[in-house]
């Protein structure tokens, strides 16, 4: 009897759309095809396929902006970006770094293309995650980790040039920097053309994965560059074989099993804390950032 996880969709990227001026992006959820509570703890997945932007003296990016409630995490495959909290963090991550910012109990953010990259544009592509946060958690205080490539759990595959880069969680023992509110897997498969990993996670955590970088079967059917497969919450396993070199964002986690009341940039689990927030941003209790 197989034990390998079924797939429930294929999705392919739906039409872009600009957040700012700096980023184009494909929003997988939540939408038509995978609402808000589908992919939980991930609440939304924003996809930047590569693009090339041209030089700008003015950095390209999203103004400042209310969070709360929740985490943002960017993931960087090319291009680098520069972040500003009004907790009083900064960071830029280039190619294979991470950010992860925990908006929590509230803070104003922004981001932008890091300044000698606008000034001589070139390759960007990046993923930004939503990651929910449960109720006990959603007024921690706000926090910033950086994770730099270097910092990122590598776990060799028989090949011994193909590995599962680890962000969160664990795969086979080896750990990922990130620490997290609820359980959770978030890696990078990179896999050489012919190489095959196996993955396993439990049946009941959703899970998906996108191909940022070649194709590869994922328990035997073929999946394109740029899409997503979601798979049903049944069996453990998923084999990815590449049929090129290529990348793979894995994302598993364990639901968070509660009301979600989300409006813009703020994911709570009531409306009333909704409104708070709002109110919170307007009395200018979640700080100053120019």
């Amino acid at each position: 009897m197989s034990n390998k996880k079924t797939i429930e969709a294929i999705i392919a990227p739906p039409p872009p759309h600009m957040v700012g001026d700096g980023f184009r992006v494909h929003n997988f959820f939540p939408g038509a095809e995978i609402d808000k509570r589908r992919m939980s703890p991930f609440f939304m997945l924003d996809y930047g396929s590569k693009i090339e932007f041209t030089p700008s003296i003015e950095p390209r990016g999203v103004g400042v902006h209310p969070h709360a409630g929740f985490e943002t995490v960017s993931i960087a495959y090319h291009g680098k970006i520069a972040h500003h909290d009004s907790a009083g963090n900064s960071g830029i991550i280039g190619e294979g770094d991470v950010q992860w910012m925990t908006a929590g109990s509230g803070l104003l953010h922004k981001e932008y293309h890091e300044e000698n990259f606008s000034k001589t544009g070139g390759l960007f592509q990046m993923v930004q995650l939503w990651v929910n946060l449960p109720a006990k958690d959603k007024k921690t205080t706000p926090k910033y980790q950086e994770v730099t490539n270097k910092m990122m759990g590598r776990h060799y595959l028989a090949d011994k040039e193909s590995f599962i880069e680890v962000i969160a969680g664990e795969y086979n023992g080896t750990k990922g920097p990130a620490t997290t509110f609820t359980p959770m897997q978030v890696y990078n498969a990179k896999l050489k053309k012919g190489s095959k990993a196996t993955l396993g996670f439990p049946a009941n955590y959703n899970t998906g994965l996108l191909v940022i970088e070649g194709t590869a079967k994922l328990n035997g059917s073929e999946v394109a560059t740029d899409h997503f497969v979601l798979f049903n919450n049944e069996g453990e396993e998923i084999e990815i074989e590449a049929t090129e070199d290529t990348i793979i964002l894995v994302l598993s986690g364990e639901p968070i099993n509660e009301p979600i009341a989300a409006y813009g940039p703020f994911v709570m689990n009531t409306w009333a804390e909704v409104e708070e927030a709002i109110e919170s941003v307007s009395k200018g209790k979640f700080g100053v950032l120019e």
